[in-house]
């Protein structure tokens, strides 16, 4: 506890109930919840009545590595998740109160659009039933089932999406299956309808520690109040200040609800930031004082006054990213030893911006990644892989049934297909248990008959096995050989017109079949990469959590490259040098005048857009640990049209002095120094050739 400042420890040491934990960017949230852990079982808490909840899989992933390098081999006994994970093991635990199996299977967004457009009869294309998706998804964060959207819907538009709710509940039923929202909402159901239930969990979880609480939408605030009960044996660890999250559900009213729902709350503020110069931090105290403020708190840091920020005005987005790309280049030049490619990040607003930072990071010969590219379990050859281990685990999950079915193709075509799902609905049964019905052979040809027959057999027999196999090294076998069996090689050969394509996607399905068998074997990489071994589980049981990962490890793999990123997508991260580019009205803050034409302009509204806009500059600044630069274009592209830009007003809010807002001239030499040698080092290749 030695290395903790006084608001710290306060933090630590109140374990007598409710607890608020105001924590400003950089002042470290993270060590405190594992010091609290620590504290907690010094207490005589035993360990795994203790929880510490997240929002993502690597945040989960890097809390378990802190904690076990303060509390060693207990921290293995702690519930360290994310609240989808403890989602799914309650439901697991107790979903018989509610008419779920044990094996129920969880759908991903392909699933439910699909699902979503056969509850309108399969004429609607998959933008529309993704609009339906997002407000049915709004709809279940703020507690709703059908029949309550139903009776809240405003106009015809929004009871039509009602009905197909309505539509969607009944099939999700009939297959056994939940969607992610479903693993908040479901254990809310749980603990509010069956004191039985609720009165176990309040007793199994002596401790809750909830991370980036600001984060959290109106049904895990209430899953949370339903958990810890009236002992409100709570730690809420936060920031009004960085609520980024809106529009997916996430509300600041969970902040003002707990001082009045727990009247003894304790607020701790942590002010003291240990990432960012002063210079940075009093730009974003800046920029963020206009908010309105639940908590009023201004950061500090003891790390010196730092480089001044800069602020670069560019004729347009190709001349934006020559001068990023300069300004890196400058950064190392003026260093010795220069500062590694990832000490650098350049964030934006939306994904398309990236696009000229990309041409004109490759020109320099300077590598670079994209943040929040495609998950490794949205590439179609492992979205394959786990229908199969879906339909393993749950023969009633129709959406999985459909896509191993068809992948290898076996010969089994749509039309069979339509009348096997017609026989399916007509005698109330799932599409797999249809397989077995005695009068199937009455309802689809005597060949396609055969071979859906050898597939539900095939599928029994995997599921056996699956079950009864444990350990690295027999899963490793068992997979090698069912890929075998089912030709998937071959399959993606025939698929693809590249061979290096097919390579490259057999060479992620071996890469994901290694990284099952690990999990079988009871190894678990942590964010830094170290590996633990925890018991062996069934390659059945390894299948069942694979819906609630979004990459094939949970870290990310350290590379040395500058950092191409979102400002959403770099929440939680910290770089030495940051450029925030597109810093320009319209984009940030975006289109707050642009209300799609769904609904009646409402200041409130547009009042509260803006102040979410404004944390997400407020987020971007506080990312920077020694340099800030903040570039805007004067003109940018709007589909084939160049338009007009000014800076946007977070720009003139940073009230930089005027002596530092614009850069010096030796500071303009030095990047154009950097610019003519990037380019004479782009030029050489050709010069050679």
């Amino acid at each position: 506890m030695s290395g903790l400042n006084l608001a710290q420890l306060q933090a630590v040491h109140y374990t007598e109930g409710p607890c608020l934990v105001l924590a400003g960017a950089g002042s470290g949230k993270t060590r405190v919840i594992t010091h609290k852990i620590a504290r907690l079982i010094e207490t005589g808490l035993a360990p795994k009545r203790i929880a510490a909840i997240t929002f993502t899989n690597k945040a989960a992933a890097e809390m378990r590595e802190r904690a076990s390098g303060l509390i060693g081999r207990q921290a293995r006994d702690v519930l360290v998740c994310t609240f989808h994970a403890l989602g799914v093991r309650m439901v697991r635990e107790d979903g018989h109160a509610l008419g779920l199996k044990p094996n129920f299977s969880i759908l991903d967004q392909d699933d439910v659009t699909s699902i979503l457009k056969d509850c309108a009869g399969g004429t609607t294309d998959a933008a529309t039933a993704r609009q339906w998706q997002w407000t049915i998804s709004g709809w279940k964060n703020q507690g709703w089932d059908a029949r309550k959207a139903l009776a809240m819907a405003k106009d015809d538009h929004e009871r039509s999406i009602a009905l197909i709710m309505q539509r969607y509940e009944e099939r999700l039923t009939a297959y056994q299956s939940v969607d992610f929202d479903d693993l908040i909402g479901l254990p809310m159901r749980l603990l509010k309808g069956h004191p039985e239930v609720r009165e176990k969990w309040q007793r199994v979880l002596g401790h809750v520690l909830v991370d980036e609480y600001q984060d959290t939408n109106a049904t895990q605030y209430e899953l949370l109040k339903m958990l810890v009960g009236e002992r409100a044996r709570l730690t809420a660890v936060g920031d009004d200040d960085q609520s980024i999250y809106g529009w997916r559900g996430a509300t600041l009213d969970n902040l003002k609800k707990l001082p009045v729902d727990f009247p003894q709350l304790k607020v701790i503020k942590l002010e003291q930031n240990y990432r960012s110069t002063s210079a940075i931090l009093r730009a974003a105290n800046h920029v963020i004082g206009p908010n309105p403020k639940l908590f009023p708190k201004t950061l500090f840091s003891e790390l010196g006054e730092g480089e001044p920020v800069r602020v670069q005005d560019c004729d347009n987005e190709e001349h934006e990213a020559e001068r990023a790309v300069a300004r890196i280049l400058s950064l190392r030049a003026a260093a010795n030893p220069p500062p590694a490619w990832k000490s650098f990040a350049i964030l934006y607003r939306a994904n398309h911006q990236a696009k000229p930072f990309e041409k004109a990071l490759r020109k320099a010969n300077i590598p670079y990644k994209v943040s929040g590219g495609t998950s490794f379990f949205d590439r179609a050859e492992i979205r394959d892989l786990c229908a199969w281990f879906r339909l393993w685990i749950n023969n009633d999950d129709d959406p999985a049934f459909l896509r191993a079915v068809a992948n290898p193709k076996r010969g089994i075509g749509h039309t069979t297909l339509g009348a096997l799902g017609s026989f399916a609905t007509q005698h109330r049964t799932s599409m797999f248990g249809a397989l077995f019905n005695a009068m199937l052979p009455a309802a689809v040809p005597k060949r396609a008959l055969d071979g859906l027959a050898e597939f539900g057999r095939a599928i029994n027999d995997l599921e056996y096995r699956a079950r009864h196999t444990h350990g690295a090294q027999d899963a490793r076998a068992f997979l090698a050989d069912w890929l075998k069996d089912i030709a998937y090689e071959q399959h993606l050969y025939d698929a693809e017109d590249s061979e290096k394509v097919a390579a490259a996607r057999w060479s992620n399905v071996l890469e994901f079949c290694d990284w099952m068998a690990q999990r079988a074997g009871g190894q678990i990489e942590d964010a830094a990469g170290t590996t633990t071994h925890k018991e062996t589980k069934s390659l059945l049981e390894v299948a069942q959590t694979i819906a609630l990962l979004s990459t094939i490890s949970e870290r990310e793999q350290e590379q040395d490259m500058v950092v191409l990123s979102t400002l959403h997508a770099s929440k939680g991260l910290e770089w030495p040098h940051v450029i925030l580019a597109g810093v320009t009205e319209g984009m940030l803050p975006f289109k707050l005048d642009d209300d799609e034409g769904r609904q009646q302009k409402i200041a409130d509204d547009v009042a509260a857009r803006l102040q979410e806009e404004r944390r997400l500059m407020y987020v971007g600044i506080t990312r920077a640990q020694a340099s800030l630069a903040v570039s805007w274009t004067k003109k940018r592209k709007r589909g084939r049209e160049m338009v007009a830009c000014q800076p946007s007003r977070f720009i003139a809010e940073m009230k930089l002095d005027a002596g530092t807002a614009r850069e010096d001239p030796r500071e303009k030499l030095r990047q154009l120094r950097a610019e003519f040698a990037a380019r004479a080092q782009a030029a050489a290749p050709a010069v050679r050739a």
